[in-house]
């Protein structure tokens, strides 16, 4: 569940009835040419080669499942919110992928494992944001990896995870991390951003 372009919104947010205008954010709906290539741009290079099975977790209305999907990898997206999961499977029909209403935090595929997790304004709202990402490393495969999209945003009150929080958090669980900042690249937000915005790629075995 992606967190507004301008202002994060805060965790308990009705997303029922948030989802029939979630996609009108330009980097929630992709629907601008330029900021749909930005977004499939990284995604290409976040993710293993494809084919691959790829967990989306906090799905919302399913745009980075179909960059994923369209990719050739095989999707499984997890949403707490019963009508942006509804959303994302009319987004993709047709398409190798299965979604499902549950808690991102712990995932309802029972003893599936992927080749990545990808979590997208996500974790920042989690009450204990350790533990999931524990939790998140037991869904990979070997050589799999967990890519975290995340932010800080606003100036007045500032809400999110700062990107050395959830490197920090990671290094236990003794993967290879990289931080790849995001917020000086326009094309993926439909304008200029001045807050922080990153992504984590963190490859394990």
């Amino acid at each position: 569940m992606s967190g507004n372009s301008d202002e994060a919104t805060a965790p308990g947010a009705d997303w029922d009835a948030l989802a029939a205008s979630f996609d009108d954010e330009p980097d929630h709906g992709l629907r601008d040419a330029e900021v749909r290539r930005a977004w499939a741009a990284r995604l290409a290079s976040w993710l293993p080669a494809p084919p691959g099975d790829v967990l989306d977790l906090g799905c919302g209305t399913g745009s980075l499942s179909l960059l994923a999907a369209e990719q050739g990898h095989r999707v499984t997206g997890v949403d707490l919110s019963p009508a942006m999961v509804e959303l994302a499977r009319t987004k993709l029909a047709g398409r190798d992928a299965v979604f499902l209403t549950g808690d991102a935090a712990a995932p309802p595929v029972g003893e599936q494992r992927f080749d990545a997790v990808l979590v997208r304004h996500v974790l920042w709202t989690l009450p204990d944001p350790g533990r999931a990402l524990r939790h998140w490393r037991q869904l990979l495969r070997p050589g799999g990896r967990l890519v975290l999209v995340e932010g800080v945003w606003g100036s007045v009150s500032p809400v999110g995870i700062p990107a050395d929080r959830v490197t920090a958090l990671l290094g236990p669980l003794t993967g290879q991390t990289r931080v790849e900042r995001l917020s000086d690249d326009p094309s993926l937000w439909g304008r200029e951003v001045a807050d922080e915005r990153y992504a984590v790629v963190a490859t394990y075995g």
